[in-house]
């Protein structure tokens, strides 16, 4: 009887999200170390006029990746509304599969690029392949929608910060494995195809996962007034008569989610290249380390929800991660050596607090039946943030490059203190009586 029961548990739980999760995280690790190196390898000889070698490769990086970028940021918007809708219509698992297709011919395309030799303007067209499947601007607000409507309200921060730690655990151990594995040589393929081809399974996995295997369920809302989602985890948060949707938060907590997602989006945009010039100069094996420093921060921003949820409200949880990765790279732009490096990710433990927090608030401002598309318009408005700040950040750091590299991340710095203002303007309009009850009732 108990080996019966320990499968029924264990099939139970393989037909969560979390493994869909798991699996694509593990695939997509592996492919942005290759990416990366492959860039690296294949704007070696760029040159430009009255530059350094150096500096033109570094050219050539940030040019490609603000392309390829800008790219994956446009074409995904109506695919992304498109796939939202069938979800809030009852097909869950829409903005999940299409994605996940679009992940396995995006990573093939790397794939092909590596053993036929073929230019590295091949990936442009696997991007837009990439985009219009809706990409990771459907794929995780589908993810998020079908955790939050599987959870109590009262769970629904904790669920969704599960999610992110799964996220960053399995990003950490693909990370950390994934420069070992580019270079690993096979002299009629190259470095890089093995690394692809265990990407590429790991993905195909997920796909077949997600389509046979993924269960989609519901938590009853009986409970919940007129089909508003509000939980203790979020007393702070101000109900405005009945009305379905508290827009003034509404409005306050997208600013806040643009102004941040900004600043982080555009210092991980130029982190990639900085790390691979001098004084640091990194190999693949130094980027996949990297890569997993960031991936701790999902760690310990999952470990500071259940610290801090405690004894502070959501809005200062929110705060306190932009505080930390406000300093953190702030920090960054003085980094001239691996370890001052490792300092500065040190800073940023909390880093990945905000953005879930976001997002559980605002799932928490709307009825159920447009939870999806609540949560994908603000993946479209970080997209659209993005069709700014990629070429800003870019083209700061291109003019920077000789006197001042790190200026950029100053620049991210900045934006995310002015995030801190729409978020602490929704503190103040909270009712701090409610604060109190709500650490009696934990």
């Amino acid at each position: 009887m108990v080996i019966p029961s320990v499968c029924e548990k264990a099939f139970k739980v393989l037909r969560q999200i979390e493994t869909v999760i798991v699996l694509e995280q593990l695939g997509s690790t592996l492919f942005d170390t290759a990416l990366q190196m492959v860039v690296k390898d294949r704007c070696a000889n760029a040159t430009y006029p009255d530059t350094s070698r150096e500096e033109s490769q570094q050219r050539a990086m940030t040019n490609f990746y603000m392309t390829y970028n800008l790219i994956i940021q446009l074409t995904p918007i109506l695919p992304a509304l498109l796939l939202a809708r069938l979800g809030d219509r009852g097909w869950r698992k829409a903005p999940i599969v299409v994605p996940l297709s679009g992940y396995l011919l995006s990573r093939l395309a790397l794939l092909l690029v590596v053993l036929f030799r073929l230019p590295l303007q091949v990936m442009f067209g696997a991007a837009v392949v990439f985009g219009l499947s809706g990409g990771y601007c459907a794929f995780w607000p589908g993810v998020m929608t079908l955790t939050s409507l599987s959870s109590t309200t009262t769970d629904r921060s904790k669920a969704i910060m599960r999610v992110e730690l799964l996220y960053g655990s399995a990003g950490l151990v693909g990370s950390l494995v994934s420069g070992h594995l580019f270079l690993l040589y096979n002299s009629s393929l190259g470095n890089g195809t093995i690394l692809l081809a265990i990407s590429m399974m790991f993905h195909l996995l997920s796909l077949l996962h997600s389509i046979i295997l993924l269960q989609v369920k519901q938590v009853s809302r009986e409970t919940e007034d007129n089909g508003h989602l509000l939980s203790h985890a979020s007393d702070d948060i101000p109900v405005e008569g009945n009305v379905g949707k508290n827009m003034v938060n509404v409005v306050l907590l997208f600013a806040a989610a643009i102004l941040y997602g900004s600043s982080v989006g555009g210092a991980i945009e130029i982190l990639g290249s900085f790390v691979l010039k001098e004084p640091l100069s990194w190999n693949a094996t130094q980027v996949g380390y990297g890569n997993a420093a960031g991936c701790m921060i999902f760690l310990t921003s999952f470990l500071g929800v259940i610290v801090f949820r405690r004894c502070a409200s959501d809005v200062a949880l929110i705060l306190i991660g932009m505080v930390s990765f406000a300093s953190g790279i702030y920090f960054m732009t003085f980094v001239t050596a691996t370890y001052t490096f490792y300092l500065a990710r040190s800073l940023n433990l909390f880093a990945l607090i905000p953005l879930p927090t976001i997002r559980s608030l605002l799932s928490q401002q709307v009825p159920a039946s447009s939870c999806g598309t609540t949560l994908t318009f603000l993946q479209l408005s970080l997209k659209f943030a993005g069709l700014a700040y990629i070429p800003a950040f870019t083209k700061i750091y291109q003019a920077t490059l000789n006197w001042f590299p790190g200026f950029v991340f100053m620049l991210s710095s900045i934006l995310t203190v002015l995030g801190m203002i729409p978020i602490s303007i929704v503190g103040c309009r909270s009712p701090q009586r409610q604060n109190y009850k709500r650490i009696q009732e934990e």
